[in-house]
Formats: C-alpha cells, structure tokens, sequence
C-alpha cells in the first residue's frame, strides 16, 4: 500500500534540495519535520494527483511562534513575517496580500481545514519534494515566508488587469473573471501583441471597454481578485489570446480563424 501511495505522490510533487529536511507520518506515507515526526490531527488526502494536508501542524512546526485564529469557515494565522487566511468556501487563499488560486478549493475534515502541500510550501517558504527512497513528503525550510504582493507585482497591471477584467467579465463567475486576465497575460507575452498590460488593453480595436468608456468604472472586489490571482499564476483559459461571446458575436474573427480551447460563462475562448 506504501508503494501505490507513494507512485501516486511522486506524480505530484516536484523532486527539490534543501538542507531543512520535513517530512509526516500518515496512512504509510512518512512525513517528518526538522528530523522529528509530528502528528497531524486528521491524514493526508489525495484528489486529483494533488496531496492535501492540514495546515496548521506543518505550520506549527515551521513557526513556532504562529498564532491560529478560527472564526467559522475561515482561518488566520499570523507568525513573524507571514499573515495567511484560509478560506473553507474559496478557491484561494491569501498569504501576506497575495492571491493563490486552489483550482479543488480547501478539503475540510471535521475541524482542520487541508491545503495542497505544494501551496503550503510555497506560502511558508519551504521547498517541497518528495524522497523516493525513505517515501517521504519532504518540506525544505526556506529563507523565510513568501514575499509580499506589493513587492511583487506592479502596481499599475494590477489597476489595468483588474479594470479589464470587471468591464468584459464583472458579472461572470470567478473561473471566467481568471480566464479575461489569462488572456491579456498572455498577450502581453506573446510576441504578436504588445508588452505590457496596459499597452494590450489600449492595442487599437481590440477591447470594446476602451472604446465605450465602460474600462474606467471601478472594478468589483472579485475583479481585483482574479487579477491578483493571474498575476500570481492562476489560469483557466490556458494559453488562449482571444475571447468573444458566442450569442453576440457568433461569426467573429477569432471564432472563424482561431483554435477553439474553451467556453467558461458566456465566453468562448481561442488562441
């Protein structure tokens, strides 16, 4: 059983180095921490070659000194350097203001609220890998928690991503908000179109928000969301350049000339 648990695991985690070693012991899997099993309050779970596990031990053994908070569906830990909110209900969490996207969302069993180890690593600044030879989980203490959005990302293709993104898709759901941002990303690094965020969104005759004026309104809270979430890498529509609605625009250019990749709400999208 230890085998088959972990063939399924090495298919999930990327092999990693690091002088820190962590790993846990579970269900046949061995996951250990600073060369000391720590016992986790519920197992780890696996979905979709993804290994799920509850936060707050690994969290625990990492940062000492982190204090957890739990107010219903949501939990919040701070600890020197890293603020984190676990959301039960969201496809996110939120690790010291940037927005990581959780394609399965958060796994709860009873009380512990589980997250995908990979995030987990990258949210404390641990390297995760997985060690075919002992068959161990193993998180690689890093230099400290992960950096800050304001450190990270651009102010200004945060405020044009975000404007685009409420003006084409504010009503649609958060996965077609995602896919909007996707595509002006990934325009921006296509050399067919321009470089920048905002020379994409002003590119002549190719966003309707531009030329009605409607780019200006102010996002809504989950249009700042998704944009926060593409930036940190979340993507729904793959490496699409175009999208249209299909009921509007049903014999548009993109649609007669273009790869058809995905419809999500009331857009299709091609590349």
């Amino acid at each position: 059983m230890k085998k088959i648990i972990s063939l399924a695991l090495s298919l999930c985690l990327a092999l990693g180095l690091g002088a820190t070693a962590i790993a846990i012991e579970s269900n046949g899997v061995d996951i250990i921490i600073n060369d000391a099993a720590i016992t986790l309050d519920v197992l780890p779970q696996q979905s979709n070659n993804t290994t799920f596990v509850s936060y707050w031990p690994v969290v625990q053994a990492l940062y000492p000194d982190a204090v957890n908070a739990r107010e219903g569906n949501t939990a919040v830990v701070t600890a020197p350097g890293l603020n984190l909110t676990i959301y039960a209900d969201r496809p996110y969490l939120v690790a010291n203001g940037r927005y990581l996207y959780l394609p399965q969302g958060v796994k709860t069993d009873g009380e512990a609220l589980l997250v995908p180890v990979r995030i987990l690593g990258t949210v404390l600044g641990a390297n995760v890998a997985w060690d075919p030879i002992a068959n161990d989980v193993v998180l690689t203490a890093g230099t400290g928690p992960i950096a800050s959005f304001e450190e990270t990302y651009n102010a200004d293709d945060l405020y044009w991503l975000s404007h685009i993104i409420n003006a084409e898709s504010g009503n649609q759901p958060l996965v077609g908000k995602i896919a909007v941002g996707n595509v002006v990303l990934n325009r921006v690094a296509s050399s067919t179109f321009p470089n920048t965020v905002y020379s994409v969104i002003y590119q002549r005759s190719q966003f309707t928000p531009v030329s009605n004026g409607t780019i200006k309104l102010e996002p809504n809270e989950e249009s700042i969301i998704a944009a926060k979430l593409c930036l940190d890498g979340a993507n729904t529509a793959g490496n699409s350049l175009y999208f249209l609605n299909p009921r509007t625009a049903p014999n548009s250019w993109a649609a007669r000339h273009c790869t058809y990749v995905t419809t999500i709400g009331a857009h299709a999208f091609y590349r």
